[in-house]
């Protein structure tokens, strides 16, 4: 008889003992492979959560940004582009900058490209002066309309220019003004013929109440009101609005623009662009102290699974390979008298030692095979998936795999090395004078 046919003769006689020492193989590999599942499926988890925590971030951030540009358009110009020569006292006192600088700055602005922080720039020029004909004191403004910008797309503008020949007057001037309307006086109204400075204008736009110095101002086409005043190419201030790139960012403001035309001075009108800022600031660091605090805490979670499955596995593997040493050597003793017959027959001590250590090598492989299958059935199973992830990406690598599959055998083995060390090296002659 061929030792491979005694092995399988010795498999198929003692089936319970086979089937106890396979199912414990199969539990501990099964343990071992679903623990690996059920950590990836944790970490697939974590990842699903922040990544779905910082798209929120970043469509909140998108549309706070949104709201704020609009806002922000709303609210009108927010830099002051003034000539460097000019004392800020003064602005604030009057209202408008006495000094002037050249027109030819806001055509250098819109075509440098190096300009990203500003958008909706405006050249202007401001008087206060007397309008006799109305006998008031008015604040002039002559515009043009906002410059084209020569490397990216422009904007619909916050401020429409004013047509030649028309007057755009602020709430205080217009309600205030007498205009003969038959053998009755009334207000102005959009249409009317009115004298100013000696020239004839209609007026364009009446401007609604803001609550400000814009109630008594007086707007006019740029090149009118140079000509009328004698300061052709002159203006006194540019106005523009902030890109998001660079809110409340007065600075880098700054820098940019005095780094193209050097002879200015920037301010920024902050206000409510300023809170506003400050607020998309400490709800985006809101956001980012969430996102940490849900890390830290699923990293420490998973810290604590590693560490009970980091006690319970090897717990799980010395029981099995106790119990298979148990069930080894209790095989071996009550076989002592079939041992003894197979050692008259003619078998060595190697031959017998060949068929345990080996059957023990054959349910081990074989236990390792089945228990990983049925513990990544169970551990995929009862494991709740994010919605973008497939099975695949929980299941432990193929190394830790095989791996898993060839230490089986060797744990089975060397458990079952003393009992069938101990059968090998019975004398037979003993064994069978004893029974």
């Amino acid at each position: 008889m061929s030792l491979t046919h005694l092995l399988f003769k010795e498999i198929l006689h003692r089936k319970l003992n086979t089937g106890l020492s396979l199912l414990s193989v199969a539990v501990a590999a099964g343990f071992l492979v679903g623990s690996v599942v059920l950590l990836n499926a944790f970490d697939l988890r974590t990842e699903a959560l922040i990544a779905e925590k910082e798209a929120e971030m970043r469509t909140h951030m998108a549309e706070m940004e949104d709201s704020m540009r609009k806002s922000m358009k709303k609210m009108g110009f927010n830099v002051l582009i003034l000539p460097a020569d000019q004392s800020l006292g003064d602005f604030y006192a009057e209202n408008y900058a006495e000094k002037t600088m050249p027109e030819a700055y806001a055509e250098t602005l819109a075509n440098a490209k190096e300009v990203v922080t500003i958008r909706h720039l405006l050249p202007m020029l401001q008087r206060k002066l007397e309008w006799p004909e109305a006998k008031r004191k008015v604040l002039l403004i002559g515009v043009r309309g906002e410059m084209a910008w020569a490397h990216r797309d422009n904007m619909k503008p916050i401020l429409k220019p004013v047509p030649e020949g028309t007057l755009a007057l602020g709430y205080e001037l217009a309600r205030g003004m007498e205009i003969r309307d038959g053998d009755e006086t009334r207000e102005a109204k959009v249409g009317d013929t009115v004298t100013f400075l000696g020239r004839e204008f209609s007026v364009g736009a009446l401007h609604p109440e803001r609550g400000t110095i814009d109630d008594i101002t007086v707007w006019m086409d740029l090149d009118e009101m140079q000509a009328i005043l004698d300061m052709e190419g002159r203006i006194n201030c540019m106005m523009a609005l902030e890109c998001k790139c660079a809110w409340a960012n007065l600075p880098k403001i700054r820098k940019e623009i005095q780094s193209i035309v050097p002879d200015t001075q920037v301010i920024e009108v902050a206000g409510k662009a300023l809170a506003r800022a400050e607020a998309r600031t400490a709800v985006e660091e809101g956001h980012k102290k969430a996102i940490a605090t849900k890390k830290e805490e699923r990293a420490a979670l998973k810290r604590k699974r590693e560490e009970l499955i980091g006690v319970l596995v090897p717990l799980v593997v010395a029981a099995c390979a106790v119990w298979v040493g148990l069930l080894a050597f209790n095989n071996v003793r009550e076989r002592r008298i079939e041992i003894g017959i197979l050692r008259t027959l003619g078998l060595r001590t190697s031959h017998i030692l060949f068929v345990f250590l080996a059957k023990s090598a054959m349910f081990g492989l074989a236990g390792a095979v089945v228990g990983i299958a049925v513990g990544l059935a169970i551990a995929l199973g009862v494991t709740e998936l994010p919605g973008q992830a497939t099975a695949n990406a929980a299941l432990p690598p193929l190394a830790f795999l095989t791996a898993a599959v060839l230490l089986a055998p060797i744990v089975t083995v060397l458990a079952s090395w003393v009992p069938s060390l101990m059968a090998a090296q019975q004398d037979p002659a003993v064994v069978l004078r004893q029974d």
